[in-house]
């Protein structure tokens, strides 16, 4: 029986993932901004313009070629070049369109840390690598402030916008292209696996030419949120170049069956306690074969995880109850952790935060 999305991921379609549950609104800020970077490197950012001319894209039937724009944010030998911009003013457009009380462009103003073009600051071996996938009709850019933050710690993020299902997507040429994806009963298995072929292709990509010599293909992981975290295990069963795998509040839609390298699971209490809602991550749990990590955390929503657990309250806009630079911190926290433990062998310790709950023994191993 093929199984849909999930409502959680539904209900965000048309607002791009700025509402969910809703709770009290905040004071507008003049501007917003993404807090600041925590590990010591100054960080940089280019765009890539990818085209895989052999395969059709499968949301666009007129269009015989896939093409994807790909973040790249890296740690940087100096600060400097502009700041990077969050969005382009069609995509912010789209993103607030339901919302009539906040400026078309506001989110064109939100500050980030990167810089363009900055002179990549190369290491021995290579630099390890992290693929970013974002929600369902997520933009990328919901993804910066965790990658800002990786890339100030030594890591290579690539965030992929996955085209046609992003909300809107502004391409170098000036084309907004709208999420064609988003339909209602959309096949989240369906998704997933077209999302697995855009990452396995972004991998190849990034190992020709100037990033492939910079790039430690030995270590490799998958860093996803809601319908990226999905992809991030699917992925890790199709590749094994991925060494490593996140998803951040992402249903399984399939259903892990066998995996035998490490994963964590980083959800909501709401939905992802042993005994909650979604029933695929107790269900996917014993397939989680390797070193596995379960944990929530309190008082967030679905999108608490990204840049609107900041960004909302800032814009006046119902967010989660959890102060969302604090959602952020926890959030980035336990993401280096893992990634220095399994991609550097690197013990990194993480603060006792009480919002936060580990499943990881009391879980069903199946």
């Amino acid at each position: 029986m093929r199984r849909t999305v999930t409502a959680a991921v539904v209900s965000l379609v048309v607002l791009g993932g700025l509402s969910t549950q809703a709770h009290a609104r905040s004071a507008v800020t003049a501007d917003p901004a993404l807090p600041e970077p925590t590990g010591s490197l100054s960080v940089g950012t280019t765009t890539l313009y990818l085209v895989d001319a052999d395969r059709p894209d499968p949301w666009n039937p007129a269009a015989d070629k896939r093409e994807l724009l790909v973040s790249l944010w890296y740690p940087a030998k100096k600060t400097v070049g502009k700041r990077a911009p969050y969005v382009t003013p069609q995509e912010s457009a789209a993103i607030l369109k339901d919302y009539e009380d906040v400026a078309p462009d506001a989110l064109t103003r939100t500050r980030t840390h990167a810089k363009v073009g900055a002179p990549v600051r190369t290491v021995k071996g290579g630099l390890p690598l992290v693929v970013m996938s974002p929600g369902f009709s997520f933009p990328r850019a919901t993804l910066t402030s965790l990658a800002e933050d990786l890339a100030s710690r030594g890591y290579l993020i690539a965030g992929v916008e996955h085209t046609y299902e992003s909300v809107a997507t502004t391409f170098p040429d000036g084309r907004t292209t709208s999420c064609l994806a988003c339909v209602s009963g959309q096949d989240g298995a369906r998704v997933a696996a077209s999302r697995v072929k855009d990452v396995r292709f972004v991998l190849d990509e990034l190992a020709e030419g100037r990033w492939g010599k910079m790039i430690d293909r030995e270590r490799i992981a998958m860093v996803g949120h809601s319908m990226g975290g999905n992809s991030a295990a699917l992925a890790m069963e199709s590749d094994s170049r991925v060494r490593a795998g996140v998803n951040l509040d992402g249903s399984f839609n399939p259903l892990v069956k066998s995996l035998k390298r490490p994963f964590m699971l980083i959800g909501t209490q709401a939905l992802h306690t042993p005994s909650g809602k979604d029933r695929s991550w107790p269900d996917s749990w014993p397939g989680l074969k390797g070193w596995k990590q379960w944990i929530t955390v309190a008082r967030t929503d679905h999108s608490a995880f990204v840049d609107y657990a900041v960004l909302r309250p800032q814009l006046g806009l119902p967010a989660q109850e959890l102060d969302g630079e604090r959602a952020l911190r926890i959030t980035r926290a336990y993401l280096a952790a893992f990634l220095d433990r399994h991609l550097l062998g690197r013990h990194t310790a993480v603060e006792d935060f009480p919002e936060v709950t580990d499943h990881t023994c009391d879980a069903h191993s199946g």
